[in-house]
């Protein structure tokens, strides 16, 4: 792989030369590979197909989980965290020791592998959000639960330069992988003055299906705010915002 130079990028492919864009540039590279019919019969790539299969599964689920939180992610995530995600997936579906290899799926993988998955790798929780918090995974009463005991912000909280207020949110999903369904509720804070003054006590209640069988997941997040004449705007925008998945229940 070569990084293109000049005045005028280029796109598309020239001989056996595939020039594109990525996030790293533009780019360019040698056309190669098997022929696609081959890897779908010939028994020697059966442990491609295998892999490839597995590889889809864990895709599919990464964005079944994206599209759950996707009120909080339009906030809060970084443009690699679907690769990040979906790499994170492969390795619950490679937990699955129930199924054969190129059958494993996440439901009976480990889900809890998830735990601590940052969505914005330029702003996350685990260096932005230092006051203590006690996630909770209530699967009778399908509540999921944030409890934030009282904090100073300025002291507990690392936030940009320009900040005024903060605003912590939590989102409770539950996924259902086969049916490719799901139930999420959202809750938040108001907008809290970033300031030396003690917050109270904050308990962000989430609730899902009771009961469920389903796995279940609690995000945690915090965003940045700048009041002005009154009026609150999102800081930088959103690129220091924070969200984690931080407790995960498979069943």
């Amino acid at each position: 792989m070569a990084q293109q130079k000049g005045i005028i990028p280029l796109r598309g492919t020239i001989g056996n030369i595939n020039f594109y864009k990525s996030a790293d540039g533009y780019l360019a590279r040698e056309k190669g590979g098997v022929d696609a019919n081959r890897i779908a019969t010939d028994p020697a790539f059966q442990r491609t197909r295998e892999n490839g299969a597995e590889f889809g599964r864990a895709g599919k689920a990464g964005k079944l989980l994206r599209n759950a939180l996707r009120a909080l992610l339009q906030n809060a995530s970084d443009n690699k965290m679907v690769s990040r995600l979906t790499r994170d997936m492969v390795k619950v579906v490679q937990a699955d020791t129930t199924n054969p290899r190129g059958l494993r799926n996440v439901i009976d993988g480990e889900a809890e592998l998830l735990e601590g998955f940052e969505f914005n790798i330029d702003g996350k929780l685990s260096t932005t959000l230092f006051a203590p918090f006690i996630p909770t995974i209530n699967r009778v009463t399908g509540e999921l639960k944030a409890d934030i005991p009282a904090f100073i912000p300025a002291n507990m909280i690392q936030a940009p330069g320009g900040t005024t207020h903060f605003r912590i949110n939590a989102a409770g999903a539950e996924i259902d992988f086969e049916q490719e369904t799901y139930v999420v509720d959202t809750n938040s804070t108001t907008e809290l003055p970033w300031d030396t003054t003690a917050t109270t006590a904050i308990a962000l209640v989430n609730t899902v299906t009771p009961n469920s069988t389903h796995p279940l997941f609690l995000v945690l997040g915090i965003e940045f705010f700048q009041q002005v004449n009154g009026n609150m705007y999102p800081l930088k925008n959103g690129a220091f915002n924070a969200l984690s998945l931080v407790i995960v229940s498979s069943q």
